[in-house]
């Protein structure tokens, strides 16, 4: 499928092999479930807190669907019209190079730092299970944090992403959705049931304390529900890329994401308010089976949605390298990003750095903020971009090319007021 492409935005190099298009419609449903369910799960009972209630944060939440919606949409259709099967190659393709490299720079940032929100969550359950496994005060020096997650590191997660590939993982994905939805299932029963040592809220805010607490809610929704980096690798994978079908693969995908972040981020709001900690599980207690159960399942899903996660910012960085190899030394030159030795020292690179920023940065909710920043570029800003780009290569009434030019403007509007705010937040909370 070669679509046309907005003049002068001509990709620095052929798109690639395009995907088998052997996906069915509700396989593409699961695999978007699958990309958004992850760590910013843990956070929504917080962001309902500062939001300052239910009211205000299913509001923000409805408001960022729409948006959320349109964004997948609109990089479907944009890859329909570019002829490219990757996010990155569909923005260069219709936006030119500089919009493309900062695609790519944003897509290596936003992998890191969700790397790192990754690894701050599994030292949070091991901070717990320690706890648990070994009560006593002090606790004994080898179950600090900072040894625990650095082994966990260098004989677990390295190993897991040295690999060229990551197609062994591909069916541990289902680990991630089953651990989400279980996690939701006992933060529900747990406020009904209301079990014995569980300390209920003492205070639930009946309103937001001001705007701009509504307004912060924005980057913790955009860091849940991301799932765009995946929509043009999953929609050029489908047997049925109607526009219309897509639409509503999209749709659904978002409702049922909806669904089990509004029922976790309400419940863990209802039963700690506003004592709820960025990540809900630390509000337990250590020693309630459920929530020891939600611990291990969501530390082991982790675990392994981690090596992907470093093999796509990996093959970004690859793919840039590759590229300036070409235009520097030819075509010879082109191969040795993706050799043993250069893949190893991006990937230990890539675990000790994200180690540290994670063992430096203790509060899951600093991290949340910044990777929601950068998120917005890929649900509001990039997929505005391209609407607009892809606008000029095909013939549509004037009416209707206006009206979809200032939904993209709107949209890419939107994306730059959710960084400024949060980046300005985080550096005043940093402050």
């Amino acid at each position: 499928m070669e679509g046309q492409r907005g003049s002068g935005a001509l990709p620095e190099k052929p798109s690639p092999a395009a995907p088998s298009p052997s996906l069915s419609s509700l396989g593409a449903v699961f695999i978007l479930l699958k990309s958004a369910l992850g760590a910013g799960l843990l956070s929504f009972p917080w962001a309902f807190q500062r939001a300052g209630g239910l009211g205000a944060a299913f509001l923000v939440e409805l408001v960022s669907l729409v948006f959320l919606a349109s964004g997948l949409v609109i990089l479907g259709y944009a890859a329909s019209v570019s002829g490219q099967y990757t996010y990155q190659g569909v923005v260069r393709g219709l936006c030119g190079r500089a919009v493309g490299a900062l695609c790519e720079g944003c897509f290596v940032v936003n992998l890191f730092m969700i790397s790192v929100a990754l690894l701050r969550v599994i030292g949070d359950q091991l901070e717990k299970l320690s706890a648990v496994l070994l009560p006593g005060a002090p606790p004994p020096w080898y179950t600090d944090q900072h040894l625990t997650l650095t082994l966990l590191s260098v004989l677990v997660i390295l190993p897991l992403s040295a690999p060229r590939e990551i197609g062994f993982q591909k069916y541990t994905s289902l680990l991630g959705t089953c651990a989400a939805c279980y996690l939701t299932l006992v933060i529900v029963l747990q406020y009904h049931l209301r079990p014995e040592g569980l300390v209920h809220a003492p205070h639930l805010s009946p309103s937001p304390s001001s705007w701009t607490s509504v307004f912060s809610v924005f980057p913790t929704i955009c860091f849940g529900f991301q799932c765009h980096e995946a929509a043009v690798s999953v929609y050029c994978s489908m047997r049925n890329q109607a526009l219309s079908h897509w639409t509503l693969v999209s749709v659904l995908s978002l409702l049922a994401c909806c669904l089990i972040y509004s029922l976790t981020g309400a419940y863990g709001f209802l039963t700690f308010g506003s004592e709820v900690s960025a990540d809900v599980l630390m509000s337990y207690p250590g020693d309630d089976v459920a929530i020891l159960v939600a611990r291990v399942l969501f530390a082991v899903s982790i675990v392994t949605v981690y090596p992907i996660v470093l093999f796509l910012g990996r093959s970004v960085v690859q793919d840039c390298w590759r590229r300036r190899c070409c235009r520097a030394c030819g075509p010879r030159a082109a191969m040795e990003p993706s050799g043993l030795r250069a893949r190893m020292l991006l990937t230990v690179l890539w675990v000790a750095l994200t180690l540290a920023a994670a063992l430096f940065v203790p509060d899951l909710g600093e991290i949340v903020s910044a990777v929601g920043g950068v998120s917005s570029f890929f649900i509001f800003i990039f997929p505005g971009l391209c609407l607009i780009c892809a606008l000029d290569t095909e013939p549509l009434r004037p009416r209707v090319k206006c009206s979809l030019e200032l939904w993209g403007m709107l949209s890419v509007l939107v994306g730059v007021f959710i960084f400024g705010q949060s980046t300005v937040t985080a550096i005043l909370e940093l402050l």
